[in-house]
């Protein structure tokens, strides 16, 4: 944990504390580290060319970049049950109901049953899927539940304009 410490202090990784309102089956103990660069990442895990299924994953590190260098990043975080279910990032504005975030290299790769499965459990949530190929951005609804899929610079005005202080958009 020192070194972990010391990584996130000098910028040199991204540490995303797990969202939990301490439910029996979610994880609410082990973070999740990011590198700070894709091209560190790359080269760490010696990738030489970039393979369909690394893009995803680059994707996922490049969305987080912005976002942190946009809105606090002491205010995003992601969500993990026990069952291995995952959501990208939680965003929750003071006072406001959480925003999970998935990232999708193409909103064809997207499958709604770990937002389902969150929204069960929070079901005043906003689902946001973002992905490259969401242009002009749009709404998907399945079985009820509201999705929507929307390009970086969307997502991200949409997080300033609820963000606080400095960060909000103007």
């Amino acid at each position: 944990m020192n070194y972990l410490g010391v990584l996130e202090a000098t910028a040199v990784a991204l540490v995303l504390r797990p969202y939990s309102t301490r439910l029996s089956n979610e994880i609410v103990a082990a973070p999740k580290v990011d590198g700070f660069d894709t091209g560190f990442v790359c080269a760490h895990r010696g990738w030489n060319e970039l393979r369909r299924d690394d893009r995803g994953r680059l994707w996922e590190h490049y969305v987080l970049n912005e976002m942190s260098a946009r809105v606090p990043i002491t205010s995003l975080q992601y969500w993990r049950n026990k069952q291995g279910h995952e959501i990208d990032f939680i965003w929750q504005p003071r006072g406001k109901a959480p925003i999970a975030i998935e990232c999708k290299w193409t909103a064809k790769d997207f499958s709604p049953s770990h937002f389902q499965i969150f929204a069960k459990s929070y079901p005043k949530a906003s689902c946001i899927v973002v992905t490259d190929d969401a242009s002009p951005a749009f709404t998907r609804d399945y079985a009820g539940l509201q999705i929507d899929f929307m390009a970086l610079d969307k997502l991200i005005e949409r997080l300033t304009s609820q963000a606080p202080g400095p960060f909000a958009a103007h």
